[in-house]
């Protein structure tokens, strides 16, 4: 089974949408757009397991640039 999770991001001024293509390259992100509001991307990412989305935020999401914070919301399965 996958864990799934949308991760909010927020962006320097004028880079929503370099880091939403950035983003989508990926491996493990499903979908990213830019959007308005309190972020300015929204990615959903998938992993086999908690410590591989873990891994994929830190390492690979937040290093990209123009990225200044992140917010990782996993998604529950009832």
């Amino acid at each position: 089974m996958t864990v799934q999770a949308y991760i909010l991001i927020q962006t320097d001024v004028g880079k929503a949408a370099e880091v939403a293509q950035a983003t989508a390259q990926l491996d493990g992100v499903t979908l990213a757009e830019d959007v308005t509001g309190p972020y300015d991307v929204i990615v959903r990412a998938e992993a086999r397991s908690v410590d591989e989305l873990g891994k994929l935020v830190v390492s690979r999401v937040q290093n990209l640039d123009g990225i200044t914070r992140t917010l990782t919301c996993p998604i529950v399965h009832i």
